[in-house]
């Protein structure tokens, strides 16, 4: 066989295609600064680097007899062969449309995994492709800075590549350009489709049409965990909580990668549910941010899903995802959106603080308006306080007039009532006293004149009746015996009957004359002095009954239930 070299081969190795021809185990010369295929190495899979009218080249497996003598052709020369053929198949580059499915940079080659899908999402072809760092120095900043885009799982190209078969590590893409406007239309297409179906569905605009909360107590933040926008939000969340003005709950859920969109309504749907049980009712707003990144970054939350879930809620949504040169269809249906997550902060402090401001207006306003109604009452509560006092004055000066003449009518009226009832109370007495004495003097001057009449009536019937009625003389002794001893008797019963009712009377008499007396002490001044009036008196304890009796300066006693006080008379009111 021919197909192997007894020497080095040096090759036209261009910088930056050293590694493609490194990969396929060529070397380096540093002496002749040269790359160079080792000795017994097939050439084939270096052909394009060989040089001009080499005739070391074996002609292509295709056209020489593929059964030889022997046992068959080598592998490495099949392959070989397949080599050489795509490589004249393909001596440029071909635009192809790709969808990136993997990625991975080592030494600053970056090797792809690409795939085509159907509209379903089943894979119709996949295969690998790579970009030489040389290659990817210069396209991907470019790239980049074009659409705001980095390559990375999920991304859809239009790349310029060549198919590439080497005998060791098999087929491959070698991408040396990149069409940007492609991805810029692709991710505008698919942010395009999802608003004209939401438009359709005439729910595009749901979440906008809501009303702004006019305040901000409570808040439901969605954000990736750790994402340095979610620790710019909380370094200005957490003054607001601290001061007690807003509360913020937060729920956590990827934003990127497969999925993401889902996991995002997951995560809202079962904090809005746990904040109906907790809390009852629903947050002011739901607040979705995350931290700046690439446009195809971001471009996981277009999704039609995720968008018309947001139209649904029937809470305001603020958004800041963190860019300022493009934005999402969730920025596009929520009912504010922000650039960044500081932003949407700001904007809460803002209406936070403008409130504050209206409410301290309002305060200063209502303070204004109480201070000048109390400065109108004050001014009628003087007024009337004048009028009070002087009106007061007025009735204690005529209350104390009044007193004064009522408790000289009462001690005028009691001393009298004392002299009056002592001296009826003396004439009573002495009038039973004489009516007794006169009683009982008439009853002994009777009880005499009685005894003698009776005794004379006696003697003059023994007289007159001696001679017509001697023989009875011993029944009219005797007769005479009872009838006087009756007559004693009855003399006796007068009389006691006489001192009886004499002495009724006394004590009828005596018991009216007491009762005169109590009700006469009754009437006495320690009695008034319990009915809640106070007796005046001067240092040398004679009473004073009117006011012109005082000086001011002058020592008075006054004489209350409970005991006397001294007191100093000031200046008249």
């Amino acid at each position: 066989m021919q197909n192997a070299v007894m020497a080095n081969t040096y090759l036209s190795v261009d910088f930056k295609e050293k590694e493609a021809a490194k990969a396929l185990g060529a070397r380096w010369d540093g002496s002749q600064r040269q790359w160079y295929v080792p000795e017994g190495r097939e050439l084939a899979p270096f052909a394009q680097w060989l040089p001009d009218g080499d005739t070391t080249l074996p002609a292509p497996i295709f056209s020489r007899q593929l059964t030889p003598v022997g046992k068959g052709v080598s592998l490495s020369s099949l392959l070989a062969g397949v080599s050489q053929a795509v490589a004249q198949a393909f001596k440029a580059g071909v635009w192809v449309l790709v969808e990136v499915v993997e990625l991975r940079t080592n030494g600053g080659h970056v090797y792809l995994g690409v795939s085509e899908r159907d509209a379903g999402g089943a894979v119709l072809a996949k295969s690998s492709a790579v970009i030489w760092q040389s290659t990817a120095n210069t396209i991907l900043p470019e790239f980049e800075r074009t659409t705001g885009a980095q390559l990375a799982p999920g991304i859809k190209l239009l790349v310029r590549a060549r198919p590439v078969f080497k005998s060791q590590y098999g087929f491959n893409l070698e991408v040396d350009a990149i069409d940007p406007e492609y991805t810029l239309g692709d991710l505008e297409a698919r942010k395009r489709e999802i608003r004209e179906r939401l438009q359709a569905e005439g729910v595009f605009d749901a979440n906008k049409r809501l009303t702004a909360p006019w305040d901000y107590n409570a808040v439901l933040v969605v954000a990736p965990a750790g994402a340095a926008g979610l620790g710019d939000f909380q370094a200005e969340a957490n003054r607001l909580v601290q001061c007690g003005v807003c509360h913020f709950i937060y729920a956590f859920s990827r934003f990127q990668g497969e999925g993401a969109a889902k996991e995002v309504c997951d995560s809202l749907q079962t904090a809005t549910v746990q904040w109906a049980i907790k809390r009852g009712g629903q947050p002011d707003a739901v607040v979705i941010i995350r931290g700046g990144g690439a446009v195809n970054d971001l471009a996981w939350l277009n999704d039609y899903d995720l968008a018309r879930f947001i139209c649904d809620l029937q809470i305001p949504v603020l958004t800041g995802i963190g860019h300022e040169r493009d934005s999402t269809v969730l920025d596009e249906v929520a009912h504010l959106k922000f650039d960044t997550p500081s932003k949407v902060i700001a904007g809460i402090e803002q209406l936070i603080a403008h409130r504050v401001a209206q409410a301290k207006t309002n305060f200063e306003q209502i303070n204004n308006q109480i201070y000048r109604h109390l400065q109108a009452v004050k001014s009628e509560v003087a007024a009337l306080d004048v009028a009070v006092r002087s009106e007061a004055q007025r009735h204690v000066v005529q209350g104390r007039q009044s007193i004064a003449r009522l408790s000289t009518d009462i001690r005028m009226g009691s001393m009298q009532q004392v002299r009056s009832t002592s001296e009826q109370s003396r004439d009573t007495l002495q009038e039973v006293k004489t009516q007794a004495l006169a009683q009982l003097a008439a009853v002994r001057q009777e009880v005499p004149v009685y005894w003698t009449q009776i005794t004379q009536g006696a003697r003059h019937a023994l007289k007159t009746r001696a001679v017509s009625m001697q023989a009875l003389m011993s029944c009219v002794s005797e007769q005479a015996r009872r009838d006087v001893v009756q007559a004693n008797e009855a003399a006796g019963g007068a009389l006691a009957l006489v001192d009886s009712t004499a002495r009724l009377q006394v004590l009828a008499a005596a018991t009216r004359s007491e009762a005169l007396m109590r009700e006469i002490t009754g009437q006495g001044p320690e009695k008034t002095l319990r009915r809640g009036f106070a007796l005046v008196r001067d240092p040398s304890g004679r009473p004073i009954t009117r006011a012109a009796q005082t000086a001011s300066g002058a020592t008075i006693e006054i004489q209350f239930s409970d005991g006397p006080l001294a007191a100093v008379i000031g200046k008249a009111i």
